[in-house]
């Protein structure tokens, strides 16, 4: 008896020959072709080698799931084995952060509230953050912004009014609070030095995680972008005007014949487009060029007719349900699902337990990676100096988990890691290592590092086992009975 894995054509052959483009051939030709590679990806059940995906390859499916501003002490400052929040000898956190408003520092502390504030965190606010590596500007900072021109204007507006003595940025949560995290963190793989790409806020942070470049670009030639870290646009999240010339990772993928989608949330922008702490939220929709949906605006996009591959959060679901995801899915939040101050974070771990759910439940779950992170910071404490890549970055540390049936149980990753890993990834997985270098992808661009080729920069390759036999789906309740928010679940 046999077993037949019923695999795109293309896909299959490009198995068997690396260097293969799809190619107009003769009807004959093109069955004899398949012929050719029927014999090759079928097996005897029972066999040795029945699976002929090997390694890395076993992952057909890559979703990389991005929530909104929390740093990594925020959320996993005390869990077990973790470079966590330091203590002292007997027990007390040796961190105090001072605070120029209150004449005195502030150490960490358990913040039990589902709502919290955060601070600024555009380059400035990373810049007076770090502090040099004392990593003791983040409670000054939230006092700093308060005398932006929207607080001017808008003193009453929530975060506008936070008390610079009581700030909550250096709160810290626990499994009391985000339960389902700490659950995948011991089920599967928690990254420890996962560091935002770039000194910066959300647009860049996404603008990294799909080309890993952050630009500006005077005309129409990709010869005129240049690094920016900024970009910002005076409290609006669509970019005016702008346009991103260099190249972004689906260009890769569409040479290639690999399928991609960018899944959002409909709703509202879950962020300031300037990385303020508070602004006028605005839609979030398919077709806007809003600071989380930066593809549309990538003229490599437009010109290769893949648009429509920026879809709604929805037709995520439907592809898990059908056994239809694409190879590589980024899937993003609206504001209420975010996580970002002042949403709740039970609607947050609520929406990517959904989320991961769909994805398990999924006829495609024995080979797919799921990849959570978190954009940049949000002004929370971390107590990690990040280490310098380039001008640009890296930014401050934020959580990271790898689920799948192939990742290691209950490990620690303390790997130097970034958003650049998901491209290197990505990249080895279906593009045979090539990489989005303008010296070899075909489309060069000024961009000064091909990150993912960062000396500093692991490998995401040791968080899986792919020895062991795939682990059976691990359901969670996106609104676990004993949670102490469970009342604000939907």
């Amino acid at each position: 008896m046999y077993h037949v894995r019923v695999k795109p054509f293309a896909d299959a052959l490009r198995r068997v020959v690396p260097t293969y483009k799809p190619l107009r051939v003769a009807l004959p030709v093109a069955v004899a072709l398949v012929a050719v590679v029927a014999t090759l990806v079928v097996r005897p059940l029972g066999s040795a080698d029945s699976d002929p995906l090997v390694g890395i390859h076993k992952i057909q499916h890559v979703i990389i799931v991005m929530q909104e501003n929390r740093s990594f002490d925020s959320y996993f400052g005390t869990y077990p084995g973790a470079d966590g929040l330091p203590r002292t000898a007997s027990g007390r956190f040796s961190s105090c952060v001072p605070s120029r408003a209150a004449r005195r520092c502030f150490r960490p502390f358990h913040d039990r509230h589902d709502i919290n504030n955060g601070g600024p965190h555009h380059p400035a606010s990373a810049i007076a953050d770090i502090n040099g590596g004392r990593m003791n500007g983040f409670v000054n900072s939230v006092a700093a912004a308060q005398h932006g021109r929207f607080c001017r204007l808008h003193p009453d507006w929530p975060n506008c009014s936070i008390d610079p003595k009581h700030a909550d940025v250096m709160g810290y949560h626990t499994a009391r609070e985000i339960p389902n995290y700490w659950t995948y963190a011991r089920h599967y793989v928690l990254q420890d030095h996962m560091f935002e790409p770039t000194l910066s806020w959300s647009l860049p942070s996404h603008l990294y995680a799909v080309s890993g470049w952050s630009a500006s670009c005077s005309t129409t030639a990709a010869a005129s972008c240049r690094t920016n870290l900024h970009l910002r646009d005076r409290g609006t999240p669509r970019p005016k005007g702008r346009v991103y010339q260099w190249t972004d990772l689906t260009y890769l993928l569409h040479k290639a014949d690999v399928s991609w989608r960018y899944y959002i949330g409909l709703g509202r922008v879950p962020d300031c487009a300037n990385g303020a702490i508070a602004c006028r939220p605005r839609r979030q929709t398919i077709t806007s060029h809003s600071i989380w949906n930066p593809l549309p605006q990538f003229t490599d996009v437009s010109q290769d007719g893949q648009l429509a591959n920026v879809q709604s959060a929805q037709q995520y679901f439907d592809a898990a349900s059908s056994g239809a995801l694409p190879a590589v899915s980024w899937v993003i939040p609206n504001e209420r699902n975010s996580e970002h101050p002042r949403s709740m974070i039970s609607r947050g771990q609520e929406w990517v337990t959904r989320v991961v759910d769909a994805a398990m439940r999924s006829p495609d779950w024995n080979s797919t990676a799921i990849f959570v992170v978190w954009d940049d910071w949000g002004g929370f404490y971390d107590h990690v100096r990040p280490p310098r890549i380039d001008a640009a970055g890296y930014g401050l540390r934020v959580p990271g988990l790898v689920i799948s049936p192939y990742a290691r149980t209950g490990m620690v990753d303390h790997q130097t890691l970034s958003f650049d890993a998901y491209l290197k990834f990505i990249e080895d997985d279906f593009l045979a290592g090539q990489r989005l270098d303008p010296r070899t992808d075909g489309r060069p661009d000024p961009r000064p590092t091909v990150r993912e080729n960062a000396k500093r920069l692991g490998n995401l390759v040791n968080d899986f086992n792919f020895a062991q036999a795939p682990q059976p789906p691990f359901l969670l309740s996106p609104c676990p009975t004993r949670y102490v928010f469970h009342a604000h679940c939907a």
